[in-house]
């Protein structure tokens, strides 16, 4: 017999009785983007795979060794999106969108690397991104990092730490790559195997070594700050004295560096000790020169990204979880013509009743059996419906979740009666 075909690894279901979760979370982030002002954009998840040699970098470990790609029957190579921010600067170009106008966008939606599948990490996975074009100042990137702030107080989470850092310029890090490279080689007998192969071609991905035996040597390697401008070092300074005022705490981590490599001066994290190695759930910073590099004109950015899963499970592991109702009522159907006669009913209530959730009861069954699926289905009532009824005019209404005595109403009244008890 012939084995029954899985899911790809590292790729997963999210099964019905966990989509509540994923819908409230959406829901939140789009309450607070719109709230902000942001506007969604949807770009495709496969991309010519030059966009992304050209914006993350030819020697990062998502193009060496993570990246989905393939030959279509052109001959042309695609690669199935690891990031959306090439993708949103694509568009934007393309589109028009940058031209003398400031863009405030948010993404979501699944990404692509195959890295080793663990918890929180997975090789198709979600993400939702919030982008700023066309603002140059520290203000923006206040905002940024209060937007993401304002995530975490929408879904309850707790006790994650804000980090921030600057990259500087692509001159101030040129010189502190030189810097760096000659304090490394000076000590290339501590240095893993996977130091040394990033040594000269992406050495600041050193300093975000999660091999322990590696942190002395990194704790005592030259800071960036050492070698920022004034106007560098102006932007940090006033995004610290905003993100004071707005009451943000936060710790400045000078070996905080990102994994693409079009990041330049702010470069922020949310950290949290509660998901094991896989502590990062949002990141971001800006990347003024990212539009430029795909082709644009010069245009600042700043934006972040934040993985659903690692957020879906903080929320499962924080025990602070909603209560997420995916059905208001059921309808319980007793006869052959009640049984005809509910499903016309259910349809006129759904269209008059705004945003009634209600299950209609379809296949038979005992009244006994019936009531049971209507109690698993998490509905607050029962409406019944049978022979009787039907001759009467009414329908029975069972509350499921509180002690109250069952109540007849009429068929009539009843779209009135749902609005004001659901």
């Amino acid at each position: 017999m012939a084995k029954n075909i899985q899911a790809i690894r590292g790729m997963h279901d999210i099964l019905p009785e966990q989509s509540p979760l994923w819908h409230f979370l959406e829901n939140q982030v789009r309450s607070a983007v719109e709230s902000y002002g942001y506007r969604e954009l949807r770009t495709p998840v496969v991309e010519m795979t030059d966009l992304f040699k050209r914006s993350i970098g030819e020697v990062t470990d998502i193009v060496e060794k993570e990246m989905y790609t393939f030959e279509d029957r052109n001959g042309d190579s695609l690669t199935l999106r690891p990031e959306c921010t090439a993708s949103c600067v694509r568009a934007g170009i393309e589109n028009g969108l940058f031209h003398n106008q400031v863009q405030r966008i948010w993404y979501y939606g699944p990404m692509f690397r195959h890295e080793r599948p663990q918890k929180g990490r997975y090789r198709q996975f979600y993400q939702v991104g919030v982008e700023a074009y066309g603002l140059e100042g520290p203000d923006i990137d206040i905002e940024i990092i209060l937007l993401s702030r304002r995530f975490w107080e929408l879904l309850g989470l707790k006790g994650l730490e804000l980090q921030i850092n600057t990259l500087g310029t692509s001159g101030e890090r040129a010189r502190y790559r030189e810097r760096l490279v000659e304090y490394l080689s000076a000590h290339s007998e501590q240095l893993d195997e996977d130091s040394q192969r990033r040594l000269n071609s992406n050495p600041l991905r050193i300093l975000d070594s999660k091999n322990p035996q590696m942190r002395p040597l990194i704790e005592q390697a030259p800071t960036l700050m050492e070698f920022l401008g004034d106007e560098s070092r102006a932007h940090f300074e006033a995004l610290c004295a905003g993100l004071d005022e707005a009451g943000v705490d936060y710790v400045v981590n000078p070996r905080l560096v990102r994994g693409l490599d079009y990041y330049a001066r702010t470069v922020f994290e949310w950290v949290t000790d509660r998901l094991g190695a896989q502590g990062t759930v949002c990141a971001g910073g800006r990347y003024d020169g990212l539009v430029e590099q795909l082709g644009g004109k010069p245009t600042p950015a700043v934006g972040f990204a934040m993985g659903v899963e690692r957020l879906v499970a903080l929320l499962e592991e924080s025990q602070a979880l909603p209560e997420l109702q995916t059905v208001d009522a059921y309808l319980v159907l007793v006869g052959d013509n009640a049984g005809r006669q509910g499903v016309i009913l259910a349809d006129r209530l759904r269209r008059e009743v705004p945003g009634l959730r209600l299950l209609t009861h379809c296949g038979g069954g005992s009244f006994k059996s019936q009531f049971k699926k209507a109690d698993k289905s998490g509905a607050s009532i029962a409406l019944v419906l049978g022979e009787d009824e039907l001759s009467q005019g009414v329908i029975g209404i069972k509350h499921l979740r509180e002690s109250r005595e069952q109540e007849q109403v009429a068929l009539a009244d009843l779209a009135s009666y749902l609005q004001s008890a659901i």
